[in-house]
């Protein structure tokens, strides 16, 4: 087995701890920024590409990138819209009303979603009269919430930010983020800032890609620039606790091909006991390792051995002539693509129902991007599913292409042509 390690002098410390981490969890080479999209006239300019290496922390196993852009370099226009993925909107829906029922959130509350996107959750707690506020930083995506009808601030989170905003709104009764806190470089600010932003009594659910998952289920893909840390529930709970917060319960979700919801009080608040299902997950985390650093390092060579498995998967269709094209232009089908260097010279094109995306080129291996109706004119043999975690919402909205044959593949965890 090939370890990746590093002189001290040379590793990054950890965003966490900030011991210096000396160990590869996954080199996946050089990458653009997952979703810096080319526009057409942008195709022969130069692209930068950054390395994209994850470490793994030896004292709190904190899986982590580092930073090559502020935070407002990426994020301060994006092109990932929420809404235009159906079972995301639902997820988001149910949740709304599990955290109304639960917690008892109404008129009276305040509800504080940590990057809302364009409003794709917070529309089902302001439907039924709770006063929200979203904090989100790309302007873009905020203006489009507040079409309609969820208040924004645009900013970014941290300690500072969330004193402004208290001042100005009042302190939360429910604080929220569904996948932020991967995209947060200052990990400790930005979990001070939610301590501070939390009512003595009130709540926070943070939902994030479980690593356990990421690492059983091979999802290299889901590594990029813009998501900075990788959490394993043992981690999540040090960084919690060193601020002040408890997790008392966690729920494990189908969501991004298994991610997990935690949920976080004031240490001072005893009304909210620890509940069983933490400490079982915990326990089934140390039982697989988690608190061992070799655990870690053998996910390099596995990764390897599925991008080997995924070329020869493209190549053999290929060489029997048939024409592929890509659905969907996600960050993680990014990352795919460039780890793999898949190029037009295997998937023809993608499709983007964000019309944001179309007609634009996936940044790195420049595919275009069309909307999904070019697949009625081109009539391809096989649809490549990039954002595979939407597997079952995508071939139900394109079953019609069965009507001249084509199927569907999915790469991850290992190339498979579906039924």
């Amino acid at each position: 087995m090939n370890v990746r390690l590093e002189t001290p002098q040379a590793a990054p410390a950890c965003r966490f701890c900030g011991t210096r981490i000396a160990t590869t969890f996954v080199d996946l080479g050089m990458s653009p920024f997952c979703n810096t999209l080319v526009e057409p006239q942008r195709l022969n300019a130069m692209e930068p590409f950054f390395p994209l290496h994850a470490r793994v922390c030896h004292a709190c196993f904190l899986v982590q990138l580092e930073e090559f852009a502020a935070p407002a370099e990426i994020f301060s226009e994006y092109a990932y819209f929420s809404s235009y993925a159906d079972s995301w909107v639902e997820h988001a829906r149910r949740y709304a009303a599990a955290m109304c029922e639960r917690f008892r959130i109404g008129a009276h509350s305040l509800v504080v979603e940590i990057a809302s996107n364009d409003g794709y959750l917070l529309q089902h707690f302001t439907g039924g009269g709770v006063p929200v506020l979203g904090i989100e930083p790309a302007a873009n995506i905020a203006k489009v919430a507040r079409e309609r009808g969820v208040r924004c601030d645009v900013s970014f989170h941290g300690r500072s930010n969330a004193t402004r905003i208290v001042a100005q709104y009042g302190r939360a009764d429910l604080v929220l983020g569904n996948n932020v806190l991967a995209h947060v470089p200052d990990l400790n600010d930005f979990v001070a800032g939610m301590k501070i932003l939390l009512k003595p009594d009130g709540v926070i659910t943070m939902e994030f890609p479980h690593l356990l998952r990421l690492m059983e289920h091979n999802q290299f893909d889901t590594i990029y620039h813009e998501h900075f840390s990788y959490f394993s529930l043992m981690t999540a709970d040090k960084v919690f606790t060193a601020h002040g917060l408890v997790l008392f319960d966690v729920e494990e979700l189908p969501t991004h091909g298994g991610s997990i919801r935690i949920y976080a009080r004031h240490a001072e608040d005893a009304s909210k006991p620890r509940g069983a299902r933490v400490g079982e997950l915990l326990a089934r985390e140390l039982a697989l390792g988690f608190d061992r650093i070799d655990t870690y390092r053998r996910f390099d060579e596995q990764v390897r051995q599925t991008k080997r498995n995924i070329l020869a998967f493209l190549i053999d269709l290929k060489r029997a002539g048939n024409q592929i094209v890509g659905y969907g232009a996600p960050g993680k089908g990014n990352t795919l693509l460039n780890y793999c260097g898949i190029r037009t010279d295997f998937l023809d094109y993608t499709v983007d129902r964000n019309p944001y995306k179309q007609g634009k080129f996936t940044p790195g291996t420049h595919i275009p991007i069309h909307d999904p109706a070019r697949i009625r004119v081109t009539k391809p043999d096989y649809i490549f599913i990039l954002p595979w975690n939407l597997r079952a919402e995508i071939t139900e909205q394109m079953a019609h292409v069965r009507d001249w044959g084509c199927r569907f593949i999915i790469p991850i965890p290992s190339p498979e042509i579906l039924p």
